[in-house]
């Protein structure tokens, strides 16, 4: 996923979610239908995150799923918002 400003961008708004402790809706790399909504708890330099409370959103289906605490690898983020819960 790309944010103007690069890698240092990224990362530090990640680590605003990670303080504000917000719950967060990411948006999956090739996969339009699901969504993953969670709090921030971890992240590496290579944008893996580790969220809490993570739940799996079917917006086709309408249909939300439990996960619990996950680790979700950079590579399957396009985008990230604050969720407004």
């Amino acid at each position: 996923w790309r944010i103007l400003g690069g890698r240092a961008r990224r990362q530090n708004l990640i680590f605003r979610f990670l303080q504000s402790k917000a719950r967060i809706q990411i948006w999956l790399f090739e996969q339009k239908d699901l969504r993953i909504e969670g709090r921030i708890i971890g992240f590496d330099e290579y944008m893996n995150l580790v969220l809490e409370d993570a739940e799996e959103i079917n917006v086709k289906k309408n249909t939300r799923k439990t996960l619990g605490r996950i680790l979700l690898k950079g590579d399957n983020i396009t985008l990230m918002m604050n969720s407004g819960k």
